[in-house]
């Protein structure tokens, strides 16, 4: 499904194997694709196309929140493999909004989901499938973030169960039955999720799915979202060198130049800082409900000042931006005095981390 591109001529982006108005066509609703933001800020889910069997351990700019990833013998759940909790997802977000109760347990077809993801519905998509639940059930998680104001602190799986319901007699799976986490559950229930293009599913590099991700999570409907290379590298948790981080990124964007295939953002780099910017594609219902927003959250230029003093060498706007995503992934409501809350967030920052 990952392939290298060797004709410049050729779409960055997949087929579209199926028409617009087939996609998620569930036996009850048609959803939206939409993904939790916790898994959005943090980089859960690896990039690689072969096993990769590396324990992930993240940490906010305070120290106190913190995400560790374990794989399986199967090694950890991928990018792609996120396409299964999506679909999840947007049934349930569906239900909740159609006035239903929502259940942890789904009981979805097969064949449905490989529609809705946009994959191949021969043997290779159901193998895939199948080894996708895999790796989503055996890929383990200790965090004390927090998802629908429920702070989780024990080890658990992304998926908690996973069970074949129907078999044709060939052996392809027809009908699938999954147990979802607490974690994804509590953030489905608080509504803590953003819609995704439906062009997410015809990307077809790792890196280009998280560059969305981050871009739908970061900058939203804002006009653009600023970010050094070395900070995109670790919310992207790529294991590349960071020269070859760069080029991959430069790749990314000479094809979004010529195709425009990101959907919903534009991405350029300017030496060691990659601007998204807001295509204006999306509805304003596609913005997440029951989430704090801090757009309204204003600093005083004296801050702005004050900040490059409280932290030689970084960029205010890159920390600005980080101060906005922290205040967001923690819960957090608007400070009453902004300036010093961002200051005080600048000055841990530069205490953890140094110099750029």
């Amino acid at each position: 499904m990952v392939g290298e591109i060797t004709n410049e001529a050729k779409s960055p982006l997949l087929p579209d194997r199926f028409e617009q108005a087939d996609l998620f066509v569930c036996d009850i609703f048609d959803a939206a694709p939409k993904g939790d933001m916790a898994s959005m800020a943090h980089p859960i889910f690896s990039l690689s196309t072969k096993p990769d069997h590396r324990i992930r351990r993240y940490e906010d700019e305070t120290g106190k929140n913190f995400v560790e990833v374990k794989p399986s013998a199967e090694g950890l759940a991928t990018i792609h493999d996120r396409d299964v909790l999506i679909y999840c997802i947007s049934q349930l977000i569906a239900a909740i909004n159609d006035g239903q109760t929502p259940s942890k347990t789904l009981r979805m077809k097969a064949y449905d989901f490989l529609k809705a993801t946009n994959r191949v519905t021969d043997g290779r998509g159901y193998d895939a499938l199948r080894s996708a639940l895999i790796r989503l059930q055996g890929t383990q998680i200790e965090t004390n973030i927090v998802t629908g104001e429920t702070e989780q602190l024990d080890i658990f799986s992304i998926i908690d169960r996973a069970r074949i319901v129907r078999q044709t007699r060939d052996g392809r799976m027809q009908e699938i039955e999954i147990q979802l986490s607490d974690w994804v559950f509590n953030a489905i229930r608080a509504k803590e999720v953003l819609t995704f293009h439906r062009d997410y599913f015809r990307l077809r590099k790792p890196i280009e799915r998280r560059l969305y991700e981050l871009a739908r999570k970061h900058c939203g409907q804002k006009k653009e979202w600023r970010i050094t290379l070395p900070v995109l590298q670790r919310k992207c948790g790529s294991s590349s060198t960071l020269r070859e981080f760069r080029r991959l990124i430069q790749n990314i964007v000479d094809h979004d130049n010529d195709h425009a295939h990101i959907p919903d953002y534009g991405v350029r780099m300017d030496e060691d800082m990659v601007t998204f910017t807001n295509r204006g594609t999306m509805l304003e219902d596609q913005q997440s409900a029951g989430v704090p927003s801090f757009a309204s959250v204003r600093l005083s230029p004296d801050a702005l000042t004050e900040a490059r003093s409280a932290a030689p060498g970084w960029d205010v706007y890159v920390l600005e931006s980080e101060w906005r995503s922290w205040m967001a992934d923690g819960g957090l409501d608007a400070p009453k005095n902004p300036d010093k809350a961002f200051l005080g967030f600048c000055k841990k920052w530069f205490e953890r981390r140094g110099r750029p």
